[in-house]
Order: structure tokens, then sequence, then C-alpha cells
């Protein structure tokens, strides 16, 4: 069955759907938590984990989105790698933030988008700790718990507060990363790294961060915050100040005015580091 149709209408069901799916996705995980043992926890790479509990909760989430859109794809971070019939695919992290959750912090999301001919269309962030849902669509503003959201209007780098993600398996870039890193603690009011770039992103879209920057992350991590975060009014670039932070595994995030002046810094550490 060919996917349907996007547009306005179709969005506001896709978005509910989705939602739906990350909620149930979102209770289970908030049970399973507490009872979580390390020997329940797989090794995938250095510093890269994941157990049963993201595996189960990425195939609750497949099975209603495979009745939401029959015949779309589906690209998430653990098992679910499938080729639709159409141009749509759906790109899901079932559990963003594994390292905070198997320590039993209580910070961590469901991410979820919706790829259509390469372009995002519909994005969702749902942090279940706090029963927070960030949403987005291309003809649908951002919103938190469906109230409009819109990102921090500050024009000073001396008056945000920024977020970061530590590299934690590439280190490549460790030098260059360290040089922006420096830069943004001299410059603001101070940097946090949450452990979760869907909520970086989403908390840049509520104002809360005034900018966020990473290298090293994958699709699955930033499809929908990044789109939570342009329909915010914010705006969202690599390093370069390109377009390719979903493939190109590094993403500045911020209001426009700030977001510049992030990735000017950016390019100067990181084109020596190229």
């Amino acid at each position: 069955m060919t996917p349907r149709m996007i547009n306005l209408r179709d969005q506001e069901v896709l978005l509910t759907g989705m939602a739906e799916a990350a909620q149930e996705a979102g209770i289970y995980l908030i049970g399973e938590q507490q009872g979580l043992g390390m020997e329940a926890v797989e090794v995938k790479g250095r510093n890269d984990f994941v157990s049963y509990v993201d595996r189960e909760s990425e195939r609750r989430i497949v099975r209603r989105l495979k009745a939401l859109l029959p015949g779309a794809g589906f690209w998430a971070e653990e098992e679910a790698r499938m080729d639709g019939d159409g141009d749509a695919r759906w790109i899901i992290d079932p559990l963003d933030g594994t390292t905070n959750y198997i320590h039993g912090l209580p910070l961590y999301a469901v991410s979820i988008a919706l790829e259509n001919r390469g372009q995002v269309v519909a994005g969702l962030v749902y942090e279940p700790v706090h029963a927070e849902m960030f949403t987005a669509a291309l003809d649908i503003p951002s919103c938190l718990n469906g109230v409009p959201i819109r990102v921090s209007g500050h024009a000073r780098m001396e008056e945000g507060l920024l977020a970061t993600g530590f590299p934690y398996h590439d280190f490549s870039k460790l030098e260059a990363y360290l040089g922006l890193l420096d830069f943004a603690l001299r410059n603001s009011r101070g940097v946090r790294r949450w452990g979760s770039a869907a909520v970086d992103l989403s908390y840049v879209a509520c104002g809360r961060f005034d900018g966020f920057f990473e290298y090293g992350l994958k699709p699955w991590d930033v499809a929908a915050g990044a789109l939570i975060v342009g329909q915010a009014g914010g705006w969202v670039c690599d390093f370069k100040g390109k377009a390719d932070y979903l493939y190109g595994q590094e993403i500045i995030a911020s209001n426009p005015v700030l977001g510049q002046v992030l990735q000017h810094k950016a390019a100067e550490f990181f084109t020596t580091a190229d």
C-alpha cells in the first residue's frame, strides 16, 4: 500500500498517532527503569549500550506506526530497518538517553520523526518522566503539550544558556570540540550536558536553552528535535553553516542570532580539524 499524501489534515492525524505511540512507549520505559539491572544491558560499542527495554520500546512504537501509515519504511536505532513501498519512512529513537536510563537518571526521551522524500515533515519528542510532549510538522507550529512554543529572544551570547553533548565514542575531533566548548564556557551564562540530544533540541525550541551543539550524532538523535526547533523559529545547521545536520553527524541549533555566532566559531575550530 502506498503511503498517503501528506497534507495539513494528515499532519494533525499523524502527530496524534505519533503521540499515542510515544506515550505507550513512555509508560513502558518508566515502569521498567527501576528494576533494570546491568546484567540486562548489552554493549554495542564504546560507551554505547542497549537493553531489552530499548528493543521492546521500539517494537511497540513500530507496531503503532505501521497501522498509522501503512507502507512507510522504518529506520530506527536498534532493530527496525525496513523499506516501505513509497517515499515515506519513520526515523525512530525508542530511548534517547540510554546511559541516563540504565544509571537511574530521570532524563530520557522517545523521538519519532517522519521523513518524506528526504524531508522531515513531522516530529515528536516525548520526555515521559515529566510528561512533556514536544511536537511539530511542516504546517503545524511547534508545541509543548499543545501550547505553542518559541526559541529564546536573547541576542547576546553572554545572556545565553547553552547545551552540548560530550563526545563519548568518537574522539577524532575532540581538540576542535574542546575549543568550541571553551568559547561557550567563557562567553555564556553556562553550558549544560543533559545526555539526550532530543531533549536538548526540544529545550532549545521552547527557550530553556539558547543554543545546542554536538558532533557524532545519528539521524534518529536529531530528526524530530531539529524540525521542532525550526518550527519554533529557530536556526539549525551543521558546523559549516549548511543543512547537512541530519546525516552529517554535527549540529548547531539556536535562535537565529546566537546560532550564527556558534556556527562561525564551530567553523573556525572544526575546519582546522578537518
